[in-house]
């Protein structure tokens, strides 16, 4: 907008300009040319009468000289010119304004309760989604005008404004929020921290930092939560790089004796390349799968005839010694009695987690990076396959692709699994729409930093969720189910309705974990109910 006022006022005074030369011009030329003097009036009148095409008056007939004409055309010129040049400056602008959609600077005042989050990024989709699907109002404090326009249009409450400042931030009404979520570069988020506090001192302020060692910083400008999702990205690539049964059993969420765990195939295991019915996974452990994710994406109650790979991920459920005897089913031989060399390449904030977790576990690790360093075992480019070769890749058990780029990452996904074909290959990206492009390329298993980063700052926010695991898109809930009062669980047809999966039932004081088809739920009763965001969110609808 400022822009265009200064088109305008800039076009409005070349006009002026143009109108009084005009008028001059006209009256010399009158009375040197034509011996016909004219009134400065009479001039500035056939000046506007000419340049806005309305005619000459009388004076047409008065031009007899060649002098006159040439001045006259000239000037029927420099009016079209004006013409043209006044639609580009002033009306298509003002049409444009008129019909355009208005990104709001401010909320309305009863607004509250919401969570206020600065700004839009890339990880932001992430975030949002996690709010959306747990029905959580929010507002994006975003000072860039295209950003917030595209945030606007794609539905998402939205203000156009500056999160560093106390004004932007009183906008969104932060005083009545019940958090503030900041994923910008590790100062501005220390920045907007400090507005916040100013603002409001009792407000919850979470704050993601890009570089654990700046915590501190944040903590001393006020915030109250400080997530690092890259070094647990890193912490859970490193984790299923370890042989303890132990790794997977940590992120399962309890609910009485059960446990719900997602349990991944590695390389080698001998579950790979077999059927879920032909691999008997229920006869040998106990466990009941609910869902299990194939190539990044989840099916509930997979089919029988469904093929287990190396990669596809488990989500099962049963007592803590049932689950133990799957994950040592479904690791490689080569993997319950050692890891051997794992070769992990990019050393940034998650290629320095992972390294450091397996130094710490006494595992052997060699470390790839373009750039040079103590660390650094072997320096090259990690898409060139001589590089790949250097580091020993052909004869590792495991790769940690840690590369901050994805399509970098895509390409040497392509170069590792070609060295090396029985390899297991992790990997983080960026982008969580790059995850199934990873496992089409060769990657076993795939984690997004914005996944993670969405899934870590909700959980910080929301309280009354389980989470399974901050990878995927699975939650626990506990909620009661009017609409199932005097129904049992198959003839709702739960599962084949929602994708969700009745794994407990809170009856009083007991706990009934044995939920079949013709479990009856009774009034009173709360369900314990395991699915995908989606999943609970088309539960909640159709039940609760």
């Amino acid at each position: 907008m400022d822009t265009w006022k200064r088109r305008v006022g800039g076009y409005i005074a070349f006009v002026a300009v143009v109108l009084v030369s005009t008028t001059v011009s006209y009256r010399w030329g009158m009375r040197v040319y034509e011996n016909d003097p004219r009134t400065l009036i009479e001039s500035f009148q056939f000046a506007i009468e000419m340049f806005t095409t309305t005619g000459f008056g009388g004076d047409a007939s008065s031009w007899q000289t060649q002098e006159m004409h040439a001045f006259i055309a000239v000037m029927d010129l420099v009016g079209m010119v004006l013409l043209i040049g006044a639609l580009p400056v002033v009306a298509t602008p003002l049409l444009e304004s008129a019909f355009s959609t208005t990104v709001p600077r401010s909320l309305d005042a009863d607004l509250s309760g919401h969570v206020v989050v600065a700004s839009d990024t890339t990880r932001s989709d992430a975030l949002l989604d996690e709010f959306d699907s747990a029905g959580v109002t929010y507002v994006v404090v975003e000072p860039d005008p295209d950003r917030a326009l595209a945030l606007y249009e794609a539905g998402h409450m939205v203000i156009r404004a500056d999160p560093e400042t106390t004004a932007g931030l009183e906008s969104a009404r932060l005083g009545a929020a019940r958090a503030l979520v900041t994923d910008l570069p590790d100062r501005v988020d220390a920045s907007i921290v400090l507005a916040a506090k100013e603002l409001s001192a009792d407000v919850r302020a979470l704050s993601v930092v890009a570089d654990p060692s700046r915590e501190r910083y944040h903590r001393l400008a006020g915030a109250d939560e400080v997530l690092s999702p890259r070094s647990l990205l890193g912490e859970s690539l490193a984790s299923k790089v370890t042989t303890a049964v132990r790794t997977d059993l940590d992120e399962a969420v309890a609910v009485g004796d059960l446990r719900i765990a997602e349990v991944s195939i590695h390389h080698g295991s001998g579950l790979a390349g077999s059927t879920l019915a032909g691999s008997r996974i229920g006869e040998r452990t106990g466990v009941d799968v609910i869902g299990a994710w194939f190539n990044g994406a989840f099916e509930a109650a997979p089919p029988p005839d469904a093929t287990l790979s190396a990669g596809t991920v488990l989500l099962v459920s049963g007592t803590e010694g049932q689950v133990e005897r799957l994950v040592d089913l479904t690791n490689a031989a080569a993997r319950r009695f050692g890891a051997g060399e794992t070769v992990v390449i990019g050393h940034g904030q998650v290629g320095k987690t992972v390294a450091n977790a397996l130094e710490s576990a006494d595992l052997p690790v060699t470390v790839v990076d373009r750039d040079g360093a103590e660390a650094i075992d072997v320096v090259g480019d990690a898409t060139e396959p001589d590089t790949l070769r250097d580091a020993g890749v052909a004869d590792a058990r495991t790769v940690v692709l840690a590369l901050p780029d994805d399509t970098t990452a895509e390409f040497a996904t392509l170069v590792v699994r070609d060295l090396a074909p029985n390899v297991e290959l992790l990997a983080r990206v960026e982008d969580a729409e790059s995850v199934p492009k990873m496992h089409r390329a060769g990657a076993d298993y795939v984690l997004s930093l914005s996944t993670v980063t969405g899934r870590m700052s909700a959980s910080a926010v929301l309280a009354d969720r389980d989470v399974l695991s901050l990878d995927t898109h699975v939650e626990v809930v506990r909620t009661e189910a009017s609409a199932l009062v005097g129904r049992t669980v198959g003839q709702a047809a739960v599962r084949e309705t929602t994708g969700c999966t009745v794994i407990a039932i809170e009856r009083g004081d007991e706990l009934v974990t044995d939920v079949g088809p013709e479990t009856r739920v009774e009034r009173g009763d709360e369900l314990v109910v395991v699915g995908t965001d989606e999943g609970v969110r088309a539960f909640e609808r159709a039940f609760a």
